[in-house]
């Protein structure tokens, strides 16, 4: 479990790796590689997430997500060991963040590169970084503070 600070009150996201997967998970195909997003707040989100592929660096968002509620991301392996998360609460305000930063758009985009975000009209936004370590499955949960 990874702990970072959420507007003034301190928020949960929970990692989860092939090791232990959730119930939804272990309920679909054995040869399945998904990288899963679940809401657990009571909030709606927006998330984007960074990676690196083939060609380089990339960041893609908004994937917006109702309370209580689950989404895959990506099917298949992840492009790459490491994954890179930013998240924002639309109901209440506030951000899961983190200290790589990377580009974000205002809408939906897909931005190539990490370098000077903002000259090339992007905002620079702090991701925190989801390790894989290779796993095939991976569910990111988004919680409500305890």
């Amino acid at each position: 479990m990874i702990s970072v600070q959420f507007s003034s009150i301190l928020a949960r996201i929970e990692v989860t790796g092939a090791v232990a997967l959730s119930t939804m998970l272990a309920l679909s195909s054995p040869a399945a590689a998904d990288f899963t997003l679940c809401n657990g707040t009571s909030s709606r989100i927006g998330v984007a997430i960074g990676y690196e592929d083939k060609t380089g660096w990339a960041t893609e968002g908004w994937w917006n997500l109702a309370g209580q509620a689950c989404e895959t991301i990506l099917r298949g392996l992840p492009p790459s060991r490491y994954l890179y998360i930013y998240a924002i609460d639309y109901d209440r305000g506030g951000e899961w963040s983190g200290t790589s930063f990377m580009c974000t758009g205002e809408k939906s985009f897909r931005i190539r590169d990490t370098k000077d975000c903002e000259p090339r009209g992007h905002r620079r936004t702090g991701f925190m970084e989801i390790d894989t370590k290779g796993d095939r499955d991976w569910t990111v949960r988004f919680s409500d503070p305890e």
